[in-house]
């Protein structure tokens, strides 16, 4: 068969169904409509752009490596998510899927490859910076976290925080910080307050020296990250929020190399006077939805 002048293989047009009814009667339904999904798109992919067995090894090489590299310390398969847009396609599905309502909840953006469920309670007001960096700006970071539907303040919402130092590492990437250093788990008071002392961010590029670098190359893109602080919000009531706020001073917001900067997440740092600990300021308030179950 010939395709724009050029000869076009034939291949089995019953092969995938084939694949797709070895499907067992007893394999979950949402499980059944996923891999459907899945494996109806990997195959059109592959017949669509005539893959050949060395490309798809080479993919598979990748995916392998990716998961070699991955550890507590590190997530190489989520950033390979990442720098194709897919980790925040998912997230902007899962947060319409779960909010949902009429009113304007917190953006949600997504959680990257750095993030410790094992971070130490913090007071409220104090500093996550436990490794100073020489050229680090510090800032007071607070806000009231409200329901999006009321606008009553929330007592008890879990905060993590977190954000790499001025050399553009987490702390679990670079032996020269102190443990949990950059990071704080908080809880809001009655009257929805969360505080906190931390660093203005900086833009820095994602790591590049595995499979998602390998992609970046390929593809002619860089690595870089705008200026960002990772937020993670909710309790047993609320849907979890997981987000990320920018500098609007920053670099890189028009081309983020992961695709998660929003308008609405874009803050500004100001002036802060009258303050021995900080010289800058930024106030950011949060808006949480009631809990949605999926469907």
């Amino acid at each position: 068969m010939k395709e724009n002048g050029a000869f076009k293989p034939e291949y089995d047009p019953h092969f995938t169904e084939r694949v797709i009814n070895a499907t067992g009667p007893k394999t979950n339904p949402r499980v059944r409509q996923l891999m459907t999904g899945l494996i109806r798109h990997l195959h059109d992919f592959a017949r669509e752009n005539d893959l050949t067995v060395e490309e798809w090894m080479r993919g598979v090489q990748m995916v392998n490596r990716a998961g070699q590299m991955s550890n507590d310390r590190r997530n190489e398969g989520q950033l390979l998510c990442d720098v194709i847009g897919l980790e925040s396609l998912v997230d902007e599905i899962t947060s319409k899927l779960l909010v949902g309502a009429d009113y304007e909840a917190t953006k949600s953006a997504i959680l990257g490859p750095f993030f410790r469920n094992d971070t130490p309670p913090t007071e409220n007001n104090a500093s996550i910076i436990k490794t100073m960096p020489p050229d680090g700006e510090v800032a007071f970071m607070h806000g009231i976290v409200r329901d999006a539907a009321t606008g009553a303040p929330i007592e008890g919402i879990i905060i993590d925080i977190w954000q790499c130092s001025t050399n553009g590492l987490y702390e679990q990437q670079d032996p020269d910080q102190e443990d949990f250093n950059l990071r704080g788990h908080f809880t809001t008071d009655k009257n929805g307050y969360y505080g906190l002392y931390c660093l203005r961010p900086v833009p820095y590029p994602v790591p590049d020296d595995g499979p998602a670098g390998e992609l970046l190359n390929l593809l002619d893109r860089h690595p870089y990250r705008p200026a960002h602080i990772h937020i993670m919000a909710g309790n047993k009531t609320y849907s979890p929020l997981t987000t990320q706020i920018f500098d609007r001073k920053s670099e890189y917001l028009v081309n983020d190399s992961v695709f998660a900067v929003k308008e609405d997440l874009v803050v500004d740092f100001k002036p802060l006077k009258g303050n021995p600990n900080a010289k800058l300021e930024l106030e950011y308030n949060i808006k949480l939805s009631a809990r949605k179950d999926l469907p």
